[in-house]
C-alpha cells in the first residue's frame, strides 16, 4: 500500500479544503482523492475530518495527525533533494529563452563559470526581445522583463532595472546636450522595431507625465544595434540599465534629462511552467543566477 501518497491526499485536501479542489491542484479525480485518505483512516483506525457538503475539518485526531505528516513529507523531500546537491548528479539539456541583451551582458560573463561547476549538463541558450511561451516544445525556463501576459506559468522576480535615455559624449559634444524632453525631437534618436512599451519616452514635467513623440531615424529588433549606434556617436537611445551600465559607469555613454525620468523600475522574471517537481537543472540555474544578481551588477546610481 502507498503510505506515501495517502500523506499526500492528506495533506492537499486540508491545504485546498475540499476534495475536488485538492483533485484540481494535482491532476486527479475526487474520488481518487477521497479513496487514499479513506484507506490511510482504516490504516490508522480514526476519523481525520469532518466531511461537510461543501467543506473539509480536521478532527482533532486529524489535527494531531497533520504535524506528522508534515514533518514526514518535508523529511523526505529533504533526502530526495540530497542527491541533486551534487553537480555531477545535474546532467541533460538545459533550454532557456531570454532576451539578446540578458544573454549577452548578464549570462554570457559567468557562463564558463557555472558550466564548470556542472560538467555534465548542456544548455541550450535561445534569444528573442519578447516573452513567446514555448513551454510545450521543451523549453526549461526564461527570463524576460517588463509587463508579462496573463498565463499559468510561475514567474520568479530576479531583479529590476530601470530604462535610461542617453548618447555618446562624442555625439552630444557635436550636437549638444537636451536640457529638456522636448528637444528631444531636434535630435537623432532610435528606437525598437516593434510594438512595445520600450518605446515609450515619458518623462515627468510640471508635475504631469509627457510622453515625447521622439520620431526614430531608425528602428532596430534588437537593443544591441542601438547600442552600437550610440557608442559610435550617432544618436540618442533609450536601453535598460542591465543592458548598458557598464557603458555608462566607464563614460562610453552619458544619461540624458534623469531630471524628468519618473518610470519605476522594470521588474525581470524567471519563468518557468510548473512549480511541481522542479527538475535539478532548473533548479540549479536559478540558484547560480540569483547569486550572480544578488548584488545588481548593473547598477548606475
Amino acid at each position: 500500500m502507498d503510505h506515501y501518497s495517502q500523506l499526500l491526499a492528506f495533506l492537499w485536501a486540508t491545504e485546498h479544503g475540499n476534495f475536488s479542489a485538492a483533485a484540481r491542484a494535482y491532476d486527479m479525480t475526487p474520488s481518487a482523492i477521497s479513496k487514499l485518505i479513506s484507506r490511510l483512516e482504516d490504516r490508522l483506525q480514526v476519523r481525520l475530518f469532518q466531511r461537510g457538503t461543501r467543506s473539509l475539518t480536521l478532527t482533532d485526531e486529524g489535527s494531531a495527525y497533520l504535524v506528522s505528516a508534515r514533518a514526514v513529507i518535508n523529511a523526505m523531500a529533504e533526502a530526495d533533494s540530497l542527491a541533486e546537491a551534487f553537480p555531477t548528479r545535474v546532467s541533460g539539456m538545459l533550454r532557456i529563452h531570454t532576451m539578446t541583451t540578458f544573454a549577452k551582458h548578464q549570462i554570457i560573463p559567468w557562463l564558463p563559470e557555472f558550466m564548470a561547476a556542472y560538467p555534465g549538463l548542456t544548455v541550450d541558450i535561445q534569444v528573442g526581445a519578447q516573452f513567446n511561451d514555448q513551454f510545450d516544445q521543451g523549453l526549461d525556463m526564461a527570463i524576460h522583463s517588463g509587463v508579462l501576459p496573463d498565463s499559468t506559468r510561475i514567474a520568479r522576480k530576479i531583479g529590476q532595472s530601470r530604462w535610461i535615455i542617453c548618447a555618446s559624449p562624442d555625439y552630444l559634444a557635436r550636437h549638444g546636450t537636451p536640457e529638456h524632453p522636448a528637444q528631444l525631437l531636434e535630435h537623432t534618436c532610435f528606437t525598437f522595431g516593434f510594438s512595445s512599451a520600450w518605446n515609450t519616452w515619458s518623462f515627468l514635467i510640471d508635475g504631469q507625465s509627457i510622453t515625447v513623440p521622439v520620431v526614430p531615424k531608425a528602428t532596430f529588433a534588437q537593443g544591441d544595434l542601438q547600442r552600437d549606434l550610440a557608442l559610435e556617436g550617432a544618436g540618442i537611445v533609450r536601453l535598460a540599465e542591465f543592458h548598458i551600465g557598464q557603458d555608462i559607469r566607464e563614460g562610453r555613454l552619458v544619461p540624458l534629462l534623469e531630471q524628468y525620468a519618473h518610470d519605476p523600475d522594470e521588474p525581470i522574471y524567471m519563468i518557468y511552467a510548473n512549480r511541481k517537481h522542479l527538475s535539478p537543472r532548473i533548479r540549479v540555474f536559478r540558484d547560480f543566477l540569483e547569486h550572480k544578481l544578488a548584488s545588481r551588477p548593473w547598477n548606475t546610481r
